[in-house]
């Protein structure tokens, strides 16, 4: 199958970071440890790594991480690194249902995405702080002060080439990739069990994303989880192409209808009460659609299928893809 243009980027990406680790360090050396893989200079105490902020020393295997999203949260624990601080999103939730919870217990809560409690980071004493720039370009300097702060320009789209950015700052490029592997495993045979790459073109899938104190979307190409649905291979509806830099169309809930597709997935960001999901499920307009009327129209998490944001997250959503799309036997 053929991989997306943002695979084959990160892929470079992580290409790259083994390649600098393979320059920096001694092959017959055995003084670095399994988390030390792929980073680190020739000293083994530092690397440096190109940011969204310009270039950024960090150690060569940090142990106390603090990540300040919940994509970055993802992709430590993917990584097998627990942090000792993460943020919480602005709906009161740090340890997202989807993610291991005996991975999350000890992590101390610095904040909410976008407004970082810096003094609670600093009494962490964090050896390197992972975030991006859309959410807190305002605090980068008093972060920097407390550690290392790696940032990467934005979130959602570009996923797979912040993973492997964080990767590369977290000094975990072997690990990365391995992680990247098994995702194209799972790309390939979610595809396969849909009928192959042409029955999966032709199933329609909308994204549709209820949210409280907001309008309603219609998710576009341009995000992670679009992302996903275009690596397996699946159709999207025509109005995915009006999308505003292939976010997302802004509809209200009594514009419905507009969400018309072979398949949709649904969710709630905040209460379905308050998001307005509850009055348009099983209204008028909702149960005209086709997915509706084929059984085919699916509530899902909204912590996994858009808060994560990352590799732990995209694997999971595969298989639920599979589960609910794949022919039955």
């Amino acid at each position: 199958m053929k991989r997306t243009r943002l695979t084959v980027l990160a892929a470079m990406a992580l290409s790259t970071t083994l390649a600098l680790t393979a320059c920096g360090s001694d092959s017959d050396s055995d003084s670095g440890s399994d988390s030390n893989s792929g980073s680190g200079d020739s000293s083994g105490g530092a690397v440096t790594v190109d940011t969204a902020m310009g270039e950024v020393e960090v150690p060569a295997a940090p142990e106390r991480v603090v990540v300040l999203d919940t994509g970055e949260l993802d992709t430590a624990l993917a990584l097998g690194v627990t942090p000792v601080g993460a943020a919480e999103t602005d709906t009161g939730t740090m340890g997202l249902s989807y993610l291991p919870q005996d991975q999350l217990a000890d992590i101390e809560n610095i904040g909410v995405v976008g407004q970082p409690n810096l003094e609670a980071i600093n009494e962490l004493d964090p050896d390197v702080i992972i975030g991006s720039k859309i959410r807190v370009e305002e605090f980068y300097d008093e972060l920097s002060a407390i550690a290392p702060t790696v940032l990467t320009e934005t979130v959602g789209a570009p996923w797979k080439e912040n993973f492997a950015l964080h990767a590369q700052a977290l000094g975990r490029a072997d690990e990365a990739q391995a992680v990247v592997d098994a995702y194209d495993e799972h790309v390939a045979q979610v595809t396969e069990a849909l009928g192959g790459a042409e029955a999966a073109a032709e199933t329609e899938v909308s994204m549709l994303r209820f949210i409280e104190g907001a309008n309603t979307r219609l998710y576009g190409r341009e995000n992670f989880i679009g992302s996903i649905l275009e690596d397996v291979g699946l159709g999207r509806p025509a109005i995915t192409d009006e999308a505003p830099d292939g976010f997302a169309v802004e509809i209200s809930p009594e514009q419905v209808d507009q969400a018309d597709a072979d398949v949709i997935y649904y969710t709630s960001y905040g209460s379905a009460d308050a998001s307005g999901e509850e009055a348009a499920v099983g209204g008028p307009l909702w149960d005209d659609l086709t997915a509706v009327q084929n059984d085919r129209a699916f509530p899902v998490d909204d912590d996994l299928w858009f808060l994560g944001i990352g590799y732990e997250a995209a694997d999971q959503i595969l298989t639920e893809l599979q589960e609910s799309l794949a022919p039955t036997a």
